[in-house]
């Protein structure tokens, strides 16, 4: 049912708009924003979803680092209201999880729903030795090894400038 697939420069208005929507404030829309003019964060694996060639949903992968070692930040993720809850967003993230695994990439982490995430193999952070820079109730705080065979870093987790951590 959903079709996924890299971010395109024509989409950018349509991802604004499902961020825009799915939030209550601008915040995240204007999170995407500030992130795909970061250099150092973006290395694009921001993608999309769609049904009958609208956008509906949105997940980003933004560089960030673990005590200097490079890693990938999850978020946000959005998919407009009239979609949610049907697997749209699910498509989103494991389409930019496999474009990290296949890029190389090892270690992601990611702040939201302990009832969520899961089901895509992420785990507390503090099990791998992984700390966010801010207060967080421990399950809310997720890692995941696309490889477990590479060693993951541990430490406190550096977000590029645009996340305001």
């Amino acid at each position: 049912m959903w079709s996924t697939r890299r971010e395109r420069s024509k989409d950018r208005a349509a991802v604004h708009a499902v961020n825009l929507a799915a939030f209550p404030t601008p915040d995240e829309a204007e999170l995407v924003d500030a992130l795909r003019a970061d250099g150092g964060a973006w290395v694009d694996l921001s993608f999309v979803v769609t049904h009958d060639d609208e956008v509906v949903g949105h997940a980003l992968l933004t560089r960030c680092h673990v005590d200097g070692a490079p890693a990938l930040a999850l978020a946000p993720c959005a998919v407009l209201p009239s979609h949610q809850g049907r697997g749209a967003g699910a498509a989103a993230i494991r389409a930019a999880l496999g474009a990290a695994r296949e890029a190389g990439e090892n270690l992601v982490v990611v702040l939201g729903h302990a009832g969520y995430y899961p089901r895509f193999g992420f785990a507390p952070a503090s099990t791998r030795g992984v700390r966010a820079p801010f207060d967080v109730p421990d399950e809310a705080f997720m890692a995941l090894a696309l490889d477990a065979s590479r060693p993951v870093p541990t430490g406190t987790v550096a977000y590029p400038s645009a996340f305001g951590v």
